[in-house]
């Protein structure tokens, strides 16, 4: 009997949930396009635009901001509607919102055409919905599935910046952003369509996890611990945000190549991507808050390094010991929110802590150029970093310490 209860063909690693990981993975890289594009543009757009690098990083930022909130609008909207018809819909928005960029007559235009059509209803969607999604077709290897998925944002990032760069070389960034446009139309609408399946929670599943907003498992309120893990989310891509936007400067104010200081962000990167597939397939064993103070700690351990590594061999190695200790943090969050809350609301939840996490990176980004022109050093920028880095494994402590504590509390009396 139990054979046939709604669980067993969904959520056993069977050959249609293993089918929806690769082809997710697949979209995830593919639609990160248009953040690199939004990136790569920068030189080409502010010149014939005649902006200045100032203004010409509006579309980029503009695109982040459209990013982060459509994951959570997207994210509460899958939790009642499931996932076909936003993938759909982004499926069609990003490769218009391309076609319509390459024939923008103004920076204005050029970046509010990102802002909507390409972050917030195209590549959002391939953020937090899409790790919600694939966390409800596992329970084994929940983890591993997501850190498989999400790693198609590291992925794109190996992928599309020298593809990119090549096309804006030889064709202009105008004819680059229409060939992309008609590439995703004709990939990402026919990889949606495995999205009309849709799985229906078991009824184990939807138990209420709190009572009148009261979290059973912590003994918090519901907005607290959401709170909490959205702020820890701040914490660790503020800390995280160091040497990954000032890898560059950084080397060259070491006296080396600004082109070592690439390579070594593509080794973060890299690694980056084996550290998500390997976390999500710890965090199966350990569980997601043991992952996340894992993969933090060996971060922070990282960011101290940087500040006694001044050899050029040396900084190779620690940019990929960044990448192996940073890449799983992220994911991590959405096993804690399918841990902690109901399934019904993981949607929203996880596009939260994600929202919270693109704006640690911003902030984090800003404050050590900030310090840096400060003090004309980026050692303090680095203490600032690891500072960050200390209040997220603060906060993960403190919410693994209630959890422990509420168990210990549900336990039977001897």
């Amino acid at each position: 009997m139990h054979r046939h209860s709604p669980m067993k063909p969904f959520l056993s690693e069977t050959g249609f949930a293993i089918l929806r990981v690769v082809n997710s993975l697949t979209l995830v890289t593919i639609s990160m396009a248009g953040m690199f594009a939004s990136i790569m543009v920068l030189e080409p757009s502010s010149r014939e635009f005649d902006t200045g690098y100032g203004l010409g990083s509006l579309p980029y930022m503009l695109f982040m901001v459209g990013f982060g909130v459509g994951n959570v609008f997207i994210g509460k909207l899958i939790d009642r509607h499931g996932m076909f018809r936003f993938a759909l819909l982004a499926s069609i928005c990003m490769p218009t919102g391309l076609y319509l960029a390459a024939n923008a007559q103004d920076i204005w235009t050029f970046s509010a055409i990102l802002l909507v059509l390409c972050g917030c209803l195209g590549s959002a969607f391939a953020f937090g919905p899409m790790v919600t999604d694939i966390s409800l077709w596992f329970e084994k290897r929940r983890g591993f599935a997501i850190g498989i998925v999400i790693s198609g944002t590291y992925l794109a990032g190996a992928v599309w910046p020298p593809l990119l760069q090549s096309w804006i070389d030889s064709q202009g960034w105008r004819q680059t952003f229409t060939g992309l446009s008609l590439f995703c139309l004709s990939t990402m609408i026919p990889l949606c369509l495995i999205y009309r399946k849709r799985r229906i929670p078991d009824p184990q599943e939807t138990t209420p996890v709190s009572t009148g907003g009261l979290n059973r498992q912590t003994g918090m309120r519901d907005s607290h611990l959401q709170s909490l893990l959205c702020l820890a989310g701040v914490g660790c891509c503020a800390a995280m945000a160091m040497p990954q936007i000032h890898i560059v400067p950084y080397v060259l104010d070491l006296g080396f190549r600004a082109q070592d200081g690439a390579v070594m962000l593509a080794m973060m990167l890299g690694f980056g991507i084996v550290s998500r597939v390997a976390s999500g397939w710890l965090s199966d064993y350990i569980g997601g808050t043991r992952t996340l103070l894992v993969g933090s700690g060996l971060q922070a351990l990282a960011i101290l390094s940087f500040l006694s590594v001044d050899s050029l061999s040396g900084l190779y190695l620690l940019s990929a010991a960044f990448g192996l200790a940073q890449g799983g943090i992220v994911p991590s969050y959405a096993l804690i929110i399918r841990r902690f809350f109901p399934v019904s609301e993981a949607g929203e939840r996880i596009g939260l802590v994600f929202l919270c996490t693109i704006g640690g990176m911003a902030l984090g980004g800003w404050m050590a150029g900030s310090l840096y022109d400060l003090t004309g050093s980026y050692r303090i920028s680095f203490l600032n970093a690891f500072a960050f880095n200390v209040l997220n494994m603060s906060i993960i402590c403190f919410i693994r310490y209630r959890s422990r504590r509420g168990e210990l509390a549900r336990q039977p009396a001897a």
